[in-house]
């Protein structure tokens, strides 16, 4: 039995052990059931975004096609370029992000919007006449958490926007042969799903073993002649395949260089996340379900998000005799299990005490999309739970980042910086603010420690007094919209509350000490302890991102 993922339709899930998050599908019976939840009424009964006209005449096919894949697991498709129409490239275009870099044709999406539809209309007709050509990615790195770089490949704007279609119809098929374990880059699953389904796995579970794995460089080692060959398995239109073997094969150029690339696909472009999950569902998806049911002599549960695998057993032996038929499994295929990142560790409800009996220390942790799982027990009942901390490497980046940032943006007006920060925190909580992580994000570390703030305007330090007296307005001023105003060639800051007419400036005072006196903050002068900067940014991200800026520390 196959689990059935769709983004519009519901089904049902294909195993008992299987932690699956529940899809943005309403209507129909369901489809893949949250492991050991209840469904809730949100959930079942979310409906689709309302389409444009163009849209939903294009969209009539892919259903049809999505109903084709639903019916026959080995039905192979013939005809599919047909579903890459005008209004799919048009919708395709509005899908991709309007400031992002450009390719090596320096063709940014703005400029591309100016006579779009005549342009769309060129790009159509090359695709289907054949004569439409892949450009090469142009080569970027990004920093990785160990200090490395990671190579990234840009492609063209036209390029993606092809991309992007064919994936939309190409979606239609795998999002019904995908398994339920299977979460990156898939419609209507993020990393917040993967995350959740792992906790409940691992809690409901009777789950002793974690083996913790990661594929090394999966992006780059991939084989070209065998991505194609499982592709083909449910693709047999060959038009659509010459698209996919032009992008393969267009190489990347770096520095003006071109360099072919026989193996591997460009990470970063639109194509490279379907085709992975694609190579890794032949390669390990399968592999893994049929291992669980007829192997497995205990409880097997699998996440996989990606190139990110956890699985978690019941039994030592299974755990250790997956893990070794795995690596020759992959061997075959062209890639291999980092030997750093991949390793067996004793987790579950039982490891505390296993590992106390044996005069060992407390269980070993995992990192996992950015959170460090740890062995947990509730304070009231004692009941094992999954907690999860922002892993310290990856803040210590991030902190990093912006202290660099930061002192960028030193002599920029202080309202944009405001806003520049906002959105950095905003953005650290959407992602981190998970159950059990709210601990580290509410800590204070500076907390009754001299205030390493100083002014950003005329750079005066603040007089020594504690951090809870002066980080209030500090942050009130920076994420609140302050504004600048100038006065007898001093600077002066002030803040406009919500619904306070624009006359009427008000900045909220700090807490003060009881020696102190409040003083009147109705027009805030420059001075040290009224407005702060870090003197070491990476100072404020800790308060910021440790308290709330609404709230007073007292």
């Amino acid at each position: 039995m196959s689990q059935k993922s769709s983004m519009h339709v519901v089904g049902e899930s294909d195993s008992r052990e299987v932690p699956t998050k529940c899809p943005n599908k309403g209507g129909k019976p369901l489809a893949e059931d949250m492991e050991g939840r209840r469904l809730t009424k949100e959930n079942t009964e979310q409906t689709t975004a309302s389409w444009t006209q163009s849209w939903i005449n294009a969209s009539s096919g892919l259903l049809g096609v999505r109903e084709a894949a639903k019916r026959d697991r080995r039905l192979r498709f013939t005809a599919l370029l047909h579903h890459v129409s005008v209004p799919l490239l048009l919708d395709s275009f509005y899908a991709l992000k309007r400031d992002a870099a450009p390719g090596i044709d320096g063709v940014t999406w703005k400029e591309y919007e100016t006579g779009l539809d005549k342009r769309l209309e060129d790009l159509h007709s090359r695709v289907h006449q054949g004569t439409y050509r892949a450009q090469p990615s142009k080569r970027a790195y990004i920093p990785k958490a160990d200090g490395r770089q990671r190579p990234l490949g840009i492609a063209a704007l036209e390029d993606k926007i092809v991309q992007q279609a064919v994936v939309t119809v190409l979606n239609q098929i795998y999002e019904e042969d995908f398994l339920g374990f299977s979460y990156g880059f898939r419609p209507g699953r993020g990393p917040h799903n993967t995350l959740d389904a792992l906790s409940v796995g691992l809690m409901r579970k009777r789950v002793n073993w974690v083996l913790d794995a990661d594929v090394r460089d999966f992006f780059g080692t991939v084989v070209h002649e065998r991505m194609v060959k499982f592709v083909e398995h449910r693709i047999a239109d060959r038009r659509m395949l010459r698209l996919i073997q032009k992008w393969l094969r267009a190489g990347v150029s770096e520095e003006g260089n071109w360099s072919k690339t026989e193996v591997g696909t460009p990470q970063g472009s639109v194509i490279s996340p379907l085709l992975a999950n694609i190579y890794l569902h032949y390669v390990f998806d399968l592999w893994a379900q049929h291992w669980r049911k007829h192997r497995a002599t205990g409880d097997m549960i699998v996440v996989r998000y990606a190139d990110d695998i956890v699985l978690g057993f019941q039994h030592q032996a299974d755990a250790e005799r997956f893990l070794q038929e795995w690596r020759n499994r992959v061997c075959k295929f062209g890639l291999e299990l980092h030997p750093d990142k991949t390793r067996l560790i004793e987790f579950g409800r039982y490891a505390a005490e296993n590992r106390k009996q044996r005069g060992e220390g407390k269980p070993e942790t995992f990192n996992f999309l950015g959170f460090t799982h740890i062995c947990g027990r509730t304070r009231r009942t004692g009941r094992f739970i999954v907690k999860r901390k922002t892993i310290p490497k990856r803040l210590s980046a991030k902190l990093k980042e912006l202290k660099e940032e930061l002192r960028r943006r030193w002599h920029e007006p202080v309202d944009e910086i405001g806003r520049w920060l906002r959105s950095v925190v905003h953005g650290s909580f959407n992602y981190h603010a998970v159950p059990g992580n709210m601990d580290s994000l509410n800590s204070c570390p500076y907390r009754n420690k001299p205030c390493p703030f100083r002014c950003p305007i005329c750079c005066r330090p603040c007089p020594n007094r504690p951090v809870s007296a002066a980080l209030p307005v500090c942050i009130r001023l920076i994420l609140g919209g302050a504004s600048t105003r100038w006065h007898n060639g001093s600077c002066r800051l002030s803040t406009v509350t919500r619904n306070q007419p624009a006359h009427e400036p008000r900045v909220a005072p700090p807490a003060h000490r009881n020696d102190e006196s409040p003083a009147d903050y109705s027009s805030a002068s420059c001075s040290p302890a009224k407005l702060c900067l870090p003197a070491n940014p990476s100072d404020c991200e800790e308060m910021v991102l440790g308290r709330s800026w609404t709230e007073p520390l007292n």
